[in-house]
């Protein structure tokens, strides 16, 4: 079973360092260099600058920055453990206006297995090694995995929609329009409502996977019992009608003549094809069948790929379980990008010959524009097929899923160790 505790976390005095809008950022694996310099520029206290740091040490200078703003009063420790109401009032890549709940606690770090904790997708090693450097540094989460649980009776649901009854502690706005919303809840008998709920549901994590990784590596390093045995997280309910998934579209560049022959030659072998009216059709709705959307730089036609027979997809992905072999990333990646085009796991992991977009018109536009080769269009996959996927102890292809919105970094950070020259 998950193990889900308030926590006394570490956020910013807004009286010190004033708008939270200013100091919060995305995710750091979504920041380019430009964006960086922007977020640095809003205030000299964004996140950024201990979740991204620079420098010719940036993990010493990430621990150096958290600790003077510990000290100077920029960031506080709450006296008395809470968890942290989040509301996101979003409009997604298909246009429809929607709002997210959940909420920011701290869940024991578990190894992966069934009624605990499971992931969904496969990672690579390198950014696990960077935020492990981090963590070592700052003794602290300073950005939430993004995780769902099971909430069938609504217990959760009714506890977040009293808690967010009143006014905000802080709002933020996203580039992006997304309305972030966070209050603090310190009421023990609110919390044992949350910690009973998520008492016997297991733990999907949705986004966060290197992150968690690396928790699980941190808290094995240091060893014994204390506050690194946990995890910053954002809990989300499977059952919150603001939960949704979008696809992430794959991409080729740099193909050979014979690369292109080979993709020409598996399209026909295994899958009808259609022809599409308008481009506006690419993006394939979610069905029982495998289907995909496609377009090349070459001819710029829009088609609907249907695979032939389940039974292509079985020979193709013999040792993996009914619900992966089901999945359009995993038979793409195994039809397509590996037998056909002889991409490794490797290649995928590093994106060499590959990239991916969030948008259909996105992924339109890079074709259109000679940037890539080809496009395959992606269906959104539901949350019911990737809990199928994660139960067969399976992990899905890099990119298989797109949770949106991401929840902000810098919201409330999660301390890994006492600090007692600084607390207040």
């Amino acid at each position: 079973m998950a193990t889900i505790e308030p926590l006394r976390a570490l956020h910013y005095d807004l009286g010190r360092v004033g708008r939270l809008q200013d100091v919060v950022a995305p995710p750091y694996d979504v920041i380019d260099a430009e964006e960086r310099a922007a977020l640095e520029r809003r205030s000299p206290f964004n996140v950024v600058r201990l979740d991204l740091p620079a420098g010719p040490d940036p993990y010493a200078s990430a621990a150096a920055q958290l600790a003077d703003w510990r000290r100077t009063g920029a960031v506080v420790e709450d006296e008395e453990p809470a968890v942290w109401v989040l509301s996101q009032d979003y409009r997604g890549p298909d246009g429809r206006a929607r709002s997210r709940h959940g909420f920011l606690a701290r869940a024991r770090v578990e190894d992966y297995g069934p009624g605990r904790i499971r992931p969904h997708e496969r990672t690579h090693p390198g950014p696990k090694e960077d935020r492990l450097k981090l963590t070592r540094a700052t003794r602290a989460n300073l950005s939430p995995i993004f995780a769902l649980y099971s909430d069938r009776d609504g217990s959760s649901r009714e506890v977040l929609a009293a808690a967010s009854d009143g006014e905000p502690w802080a709002s933020t706005r996203d580039d992006d329009g997304t309305v972030n919303r966070i209050w603090r809840l310190a009421d023990p008998v609110a919390i044992e409502r949350l910690k009973d709920t998520l008492g016997s549901a297991e733990l999907l994590i949705a986004d966060g996977h290197h992150r968690y990784e690396t928790a699980r590596a941190y808290a094995a390093e240091v060893g014994g019992e204390g506050d690194h045995r946990y995890v910053l997280m954002c809990l989300v309910a499977l059952e919150d009608p603001g939960l949704t998934i979008f696809p992430t579209h794959r991409l080729l560049r740099g193909l050979s003549p014979e690369q292109q022959e080979a993709l020409a030659t598996a399209i026909r072998r295994d899958f009808e094809i259609e022809a599409l009216g308008t481009t506006a059709e690419l993006a394939p709705a979610y069905g029982e069948e495998v289907t995909l959307g496609y377009i090349d730089s070459h001819f710029r036609r829009p088609f609907r790929l249907r695979l032939k027979d389940r039974a292509i997809a079985d020979a193709a992905l013999p040792d993996h379980a009914e619900a992966y072999r089901r999945l359009d990333t995993a038979v793409l990646e195994a039809l397509i990008l590996k037998a056909a085009l002889g991409m490794t796991d490797e290649d995928i992991d590093h994106l060499c010959g590959l990239g991916y977009a969030r948008s259909s018109e996105e992924a339109l536009r890079l074709v259109q524009d000679g940037e890539f080769d080809a496009a395959f269009f992606m269906a959104p996959t539901p949350v019911e097929r990737v809990q199928a996927v994660a139960a067969a102890g399976e992990s899905m292809p890099p990119k298989s899923t797109y949770f949106f919105p991401k929840v902000p970094t810098g919201l409330v950070f999660n301390p890994l160790a006492e600090d007692d020259s600084t607390r207040r």
